[in-house]
C-alpha cells in the first residue's frame, strides 16, 4: 500500500511509517508539481507528486534531517514484509508508480523526481517484477511460522492493484471496486492516461512491464467504511453492521431529506486535495434518527462514488460492469442499490476478497499457473445486480452535489 518505511543499514526501521491519508505532504507535492512542470509530471509520472510517498519522503528530508541521513532503503509497507520474510530488500514497478518514483515514458525511477527532492537513487531496492521471486523464507522465519526453509515469496502488490486482480480485472476496458476504510474505483487501461487535475490517479498495475502497457487508473474516496464504523460508534455501538443495514432499510431512499458528506478521512485527491471534513446535512430533529444517520451515511457514499465515476468518465473510463467482491460495504443492500442506481452501472458481485488475489499472485509468481488465464478458470460470479431506479438516485445525487460545492466553495 501507500506508505513510506525507512530503514537503516542494518535493517532497522528508523521511524513510524507515514501512511497513505496522512496529508502533511500536500504542499511539498503541489509545488513540486509547478517547479518540475505540470506537463512534465503528467506525461512522465502520470500524476502530480501530490501527498504521495515521494513527497512524504521529501517532508521527512525537510523535517527530520538527522534521521534521513541514516536512511539506506525506502520501502513500501509490503516490501518491509517481504523484507523481514526473507532479508532481501526488492521493489517494483507498480509499488515505485504508488509513491510517484517511477518515469513511464524513460522506464526508469524518475530523474526529474530524484533530482528536485533531492534523493538518492541507492536508496531504492532492486526492481523486479511483481510476479517473480522476491527472496526465500528465512529459517528462523520457517521455523516460527512452522513452514519450509526457503519457500519463494512470489508476489506483493498494494491493495487495490491486489483487489482488481483478485477480481480477474487485468484486461483494458475492465473495472473493480472496493469499499472498505477507503472506497475505490479501479479501471484498466492500455494507455498512458492521466487526469490533468490529478483527481483520479495512473499507476502501474500487476501486470504492468515495460514493454506492455496495463495501467490501473485508480479512484480513491479516503472516508467510506471509516464513516461507516465512526456511526456505528456513535450511533449504533450495541448493533452489528448486519442490524445497522436492516434498520437503513426501513428508511425511505433519501432518508426522508437527510445528507452526508463523508469527507472525514483527510485531504480528498478527487476533490482537488481539499481537506473538505464529513459534514450531516439538513438534520430534522423531529423527522430523523438514527437509522436515518445509518442509511443517508451509506448514500452519501455512493454519491461520492459517482462524483468520482464521473470524472474517471471525463477521462474516458466508462465501465459498463463493476466488479466487486462480496465484502466490506458490499455487504449491504442499501449500499449496493444506491451504488448502481447512483452510477448507473450493474454490478457483479464475487464471493472472493483481496486474500484470493493474493494467493492467486503467489501461484502466477511461482509458475503455479502458467499464465493467468489458467488462474482463473474456474471464476464465476455469484450475483449481479442493476439499476432498477436510476432516476430517482440520480435526483438525489445532484442535491448532495450541490451541497458539496457549497461546502468546497465555504
Amino acid at each position: 500500500m501507500h506508505g513510506l518505511v525507512l530503514i537503516d543499514k542494518n535493517q532497522n526501521v528508523l521511524r513510524d511509517s507515514i501512511i497513505w491519508c496522512d496529508s502533511r505532504s500536500v504542499e511539498i507535492g503541489d509545488k513540486a508539481f509547478k517547479e518540475i512542470g505540470e506537463e512534465k509530471c503528467l506525461s512522465h509520472l502520470l500524476n502530480s507528486p501530490g501527498n504521495f510517498t515521494a513527497s512524504k519522503l521529501k517532508w521527512v528530508k525537510d523535517n527530520e534531517p538527522e534521521l534521513y541521513q541514516k536512511i539506506d532503503k525506502v520501502l513500501l509497507p509490503g516490501d518491509f514484509i517481504s523484507m523481514k520474510l526473507t532479508g532481501e530488500t526488492t521493489t517494483n514497478i507498480s509499488s515505485l508508480s504508488e509513491g510517484i518514483f517511477w518515469d513511464f515514458k524513460n522506464k526508469e525511477l524518475s530523474r526529474d523526481v530524484l533530482n528536485y527532492y533531492g534523493f538518492n537513487k541507492n536508496s531504492f531496492p532492486t526492481i523486479r517484477e511483481v510476479f517473480s521471486t522476491h527472496g526465500l523464507l528465512k529459517k528462523n522465519i520457517a521455523d516460527t511460522l512452522s513452514l519450509n526453509t526457503n519457500i519463494p515469496v512470489t508476489y506483493k502488490a498494494g491493495d487495490q492493484p491486489n483487489n482488481a486482480l483478485s477480481l480477474n480485472v487485468l484486461q483494458p476496458g475492465e473495472v473493480a471496486a472496493t469499499a472498505g476504510t477507503s472506497g475505490v474505483i479501479y479501471g484498466v487501461s492500455d494507455q498512458l492516461t492521466y487526469d490533468k487535475q490529478s483527481r483520479v490517479n495512473s499507476f502501474a498495475h500487476v501486470n504492468h512491464t515495460n514493454n506492455q502497457n496495463r495501467i490501473g487508473v485508480l479512484l480513491c474516496i479516503n472516508g467510506t467504511g471509516i464513516l461507516n464504523r465512526w456511526v456505528k460508534n456513535i450511533c449504533g455501538i450495541n448493533l452489528s453492521y448486519q442490524q445497522m443495514n436492516d434498520a437503513a432499510k426501513q428508511i425511505n431512499v433519501g432518508s426522508d431529506g437527510l445528507n452526508i458528506l463523508p469527507f472525514g478521512n483527510g485531504a480528498e485527491r478527487m476533490l482537488n486535495n481539499k481537506i473538505v471534513g464529513a459534514h450531516i446535512k439538513q438534520i430534522d430533529l423531529n423527522i430523523h434518527g438514527a437509522a436515518h444517520i445509518f442509511r443517508a451515511s451509506q448514500e452519501g457514499i455512493a454519491f461520492a462514488f459517482r462524483y468520482g465515476l464521473d470524472i474517471m468518465r471525463e477521462n474516458k473510463m466508462d465501465p459498463k460492469i463493476i466488479r466487486a467482491g462480496k465484502a466490506n460495504m458490499f455487504l449491504s443492500d442499501v449500499f449496493i442499490d444506491a451504488f448502481v442506481n447512483a452510477t448507473n452501472v450493474p454490478v457483479e458481485l464475487f464471493n472472493c476478497d483481496g486474500s484470493v488475489g493474493t494467493a492467486i499472485g503467489a501461484g502466477i509468481g511461482a509458475k503455479i499457473f502458467s499464465n493467468e488465464k489458467e488462474a482463473f478458470h474456474q471464476f464465476k460470479s455469484i450475483q449481479t445486480i442493476e439499476p432498477t431506479n436510476q432516476k430517482q438516485y440520480d435526483e438525489l445525487y445532484h442535491q448532495w452535489k450541490q451541497l458539496l460545492e457549497k461546502q468546497i466553495q465555504s
